[in-house]
């Protein structure tokens, strides 16, 4: 008995550390269409400063050249410019967008955001930077949160072995990743909207996303188009919050983007929380399930008790707690968490 009680406790003990942990994260983003992905990075760097996560790297699903420059401006901002960030020659959305150009900003002779990364082409392949990232970490630990395009994932899932691992893509990716977490379709009905609807991750690299949801081999996450718009970020917050500084990358994009008193949707946010913290903290869960995505970039749920699938579903008392929560994780201060 006495043997079994102690087995018990180590058990207990070993459990408490894992969750003590920070999660080991890799943030694949395409980042320049839209603002939500700059605040979400700024979340993460907040959660790896409380010891919640370690951003491994950043992978990019946006082929324009700033986009790579802009997340390294973003990093170093936060204190953390050696964090690597790989890019994809993909074609999809090559425009430099709205707030990209904050990379090349100049306030005299000197950078506004300082940064080495001067150009995505001077950057690795994404591919080639997921599994050198994933390579190096521990079994079944690492997160990804992907708030973009499925480009690079689903290239991935299709890569070789080769100098960094004996495996190929999907064998790589079963035995070191834990978890998917999502920004993509849509799994309630929209607002203002008739039947199903086609949404943007999805259905700008249709291929990507029904290639990945045919073969990855991991738990995945989904939250859905419906979440981020039913949780709009405070234009207050953007107006108020990040003065601490003359400049700020993440208010300044927003500015660019859609300057308050617009409230931008919080889609790539709600992904990087979950990823990273107890999703049934701030939302309830599906059913297990299937995901898979038709010819016109619908994703269909299928409940399945051994389904790989669940995806969030936001209760209207739970929204005043997430968007607080998605506000104070975005708005801090570096090195604050």
């Amino acid at each position: 008995m006495a043997t079994l009680l102690l087995a018990v406790a180590l058990t207990t003990f070993a459990s408490a550390e894992d969750a003590r942990k920070p999660v080991p994260l890799i943030f694949d983003t395409d980042i320049g269409n839209d603002v939500d992905d700059v605040l979400a990075l700024g979340m993460i760097h907040t959660l790896q400063s409380s010891g919640e996560c370690e951003l491994l790297a950043v992978t990019i699903t946006k082929d324009n050249p700033l986009a790579a420059p802009f997340t390294d401006a973003v990093n170093t901002f936060y204190g953390r410019g050696e964090i690597p960030i790989g890019v994809c020659r993909s074609g999809v959305t090559p425009e430099a967008g709205k707030f990209l150009g904050l990379a090349q900003q100049m306030d005299g002779d000197k950078q506004r955001f300082p940064h080495d990364l001067k150009s995505g082409a001077d950057a690795p392949d994404a591919v080639a930077l997921l599994r050198k990232t994933l390579a190096a970490a521990e079994d079944h630990s690492v997160v990804i949160a992907q708030v973009g395009f499925s480009t690079n994932l689903a290239n991935l899932l299709a890569s070789q072995p080769d100098d960094t691992s004996s495996l190929g893509g999907v064998d790589l990716v079963k035995k070191k990743v834990k978890l998917l977490s999502i920004m993509g379709g849509a799994f309630r009905q929209i607002p203002g909207k008739k039947g199903r609807y086609g949404e943007y991750n999805i259905i700008k690299d249709l291929a990507a996303a029904q290639k990945l949801t045919q073969q990855w081999p991991t738990p995945i996450q989904w939250s859905g188009y419906e979440i981020g718009i039913a949780l709009t970020y405070p234009h207050e917050s953007i107006e108020g919050d990040y003065g601490y500084v003359p400049h700020h990358p993440l208010s300044e994009a927003y500015y660019l983007y859609s300057p308050p008193p617009h409230d931008r949707p919080t889609w790539d946010l709600t992904s990087v929380l979950v990823a990273v913290r107890d999703p049934e903290q701030y939302f309830a869960l599906s059913a297990p399930g299937q995901v898979s995505v038709n010819d016109e970039g619908h994703t269909i749920f299928t409940e399945n008790p051994q389904g790989r699938d669940r995806y969030l579903i936001l209760t209207e008392k739970d929204q005043p707690k997430v968007r607080e929560t998605l506000v104070k994780l975005s708005k801090q201060a570096p090195g604050k968490p």
